[in-house]
C-alpha cells in the first residue's frame, strides 16, 4: 500500500473496527511472506503456504482498499 493509504488507514481505523482489523491481518501475512521470502529455499509445504499467504494478503488489501472507497465516499 502507498504512504498516502496508510495514512488514511490510521486516520480512518480509529472509528472503523473493520477496517482496523483488516489492515492488521494485513500487516501479519505481510510479516509472514518476509519470513518466506528471506529463507534461501522453500519446501514443497512452504511453497504452498507461501502461494496460499499470497491470496489471502491481496484478498484483504482488496478488502481494505474496498472499506477505504467507503470512507473516502462519505
Amino acid at each position: 500500500m502507498e504512504a498516502r493509504e496508510e495514512m488514511l488507514i490510521q486516520q480512518f481505523a480509529s472509528n472503523d473496527e473493520e477496517l482496523k482489523l483488516a489492515y492488521e491481518q494485513h500487516r501479519e501475512l505481510k510479516r509472514k511472506l518476509e519470513t518466506y521470502r528471506s529463507r534461501p529455499y522453500l519446501s514443497a509445504q512452504e511453497e504452498l503456504e507461501e502461494k496460499r499467504i499470497r491470496k489471502l494478503k491481496l484478498a484483504l488489501k482488496d478488502r481494505v482498499m474496498a472499506l477505504l472507497a467507503r470512507h473516502r465516499d462519505r
